[in-house]
């Protein structure tokens, strides 16, 4: 690990003011992703912002029935509050999936949603990676890319999000609020949130230099019965395949998102209009366009599949 600085926030606007005043400065929270890539020196920042001191730690109702929840909120505290289990079930139920208990214990809800891919060739200097260095190439397209991207894919990169919670997120039109250095806030639908690859793989969000996620917004209930299916090669502590989050009525009528085949969450408007026609036309929908590698494309039957028995599951069968 290099050498590195390191200052505890007092505020949001002065951690914001100095992340952007500081080239190589980054926020730090639980520290469950960027540690990790500190120690393998795949991530070098000169200068890290505590930001856990700033009070976003806590789960509040909106005026308008849903929830806003803190961008320091433990996924353990997330997963396990009353309300999030009555009436955002597919949260809940995504962070249990996700990760060991250890980590969910530290783990925070912003930093869930910036968890860097877990791609082998980005996890290896000496591999080519353009969402590591730039330019340097795609060393998983033509490698072994079992767990990687079918959709949303461009020929510089087929990382995948690994998340859980972003995905189930993604399914509840949840929004991401932040504070930029000058002071300014934005809404960040989450639909819009992450980028896909393009000829910048390295720019996974639209967050700007030294912007900081300060909560995110879960909308009113929808109604429907909330599932999330992951399907891994092994039982915990693995990341998705595929994943399928979901809300459906016993009318079929409902809304889905995929993790584990694109560099985002993947959902389409499409896709969700085509439910009550079952999963062959959802999957149909979502995957139009798909570029599976040879060793992954079993990742489009599996996903059909997965959302067939969610959509079982929905309906009571």
């Amino acid at each position: 690990m290099r050498p590195f600085t390191y200052e505890r926030a007092t505020s949001a606007q002065a951690a914001t003011a100095k992340a952007a005043a500081t080239p190589g400065a980054r926020f730090i929270a639980g520290g469950t992703n960027l540690l990790d890539l500190m120690k393998l020196e795949i991530e070098t920042p000169t200068h890290l912002i505590d930001v856990n001191g700033l009070g976003f730690d806590r789960i509040d109702a909106t005026e308008d029935g849903g929830l806003r929840v803190g961008a320091l909120v433990l996924n353990t505290d997330l997963a396990a509050d009353k309300r999030v289990r009555k009436d955002y079930a597919v949260l809940s139920r995504a962070l249990v999936a996700g990760a060991s208990g250890q980590l969910r214990n530290k783990a925070t809800t912003a930093g869930n949603l910036l968890q860097r891919t877990r791609c082998p060739y980005f996890y290896d200097p000496n591999m080519p990676c353009n969402k590591r260095k730039p330019g340097s190439g795609c060393g998983a397209i033509g490698g072994f890319a079992r767990q990687l991207a079918v959709i949303g894919t461009s020929d510089a990169c087929i990382a995948t999000h690994p998340g859980d919670m972003p995905v189930a997120l993604r399914a509840l039109d949840a929004t991401v609020e932040t504070i930029r250095p000058d002071g300014t806030t934005r809404a960040i639908p989450i639909a819009d949130f992450h980028r896909l690859p393009g000829d910048t793989p390295h720019n996974e969000t639209v967050l700007e230099k030294g912007e900081l996620i300060t909560a995110v917004t879960l909308p009113k209930p929808k109604k429907g019965r909330h599932i999330y299916r992951k399907v891994r090669d092994r039982a915990s502590y693995a990341f998705a395949l595929v994943s399928v989050a979901a809300v459906i009525g016993k009318d079929g009528q409902g809304v889905v998102a995929i993790g584990g085949v694109a560099p985002k969450p993947w959902r389409l408007d499409t896709a969700d209009a085509a439910l009550p026609e079952g999963a062959k036309a959802a999957a149909q929908r979502l995957f139009e366009g798909a570029r599976p590698q040879p060793d992954n494309a079993f990742k489009l039957t599996l996903a059909e599949r997965t959302i067939a028995s969610v959509i079982a599951e929905a309906r009571g069968a």
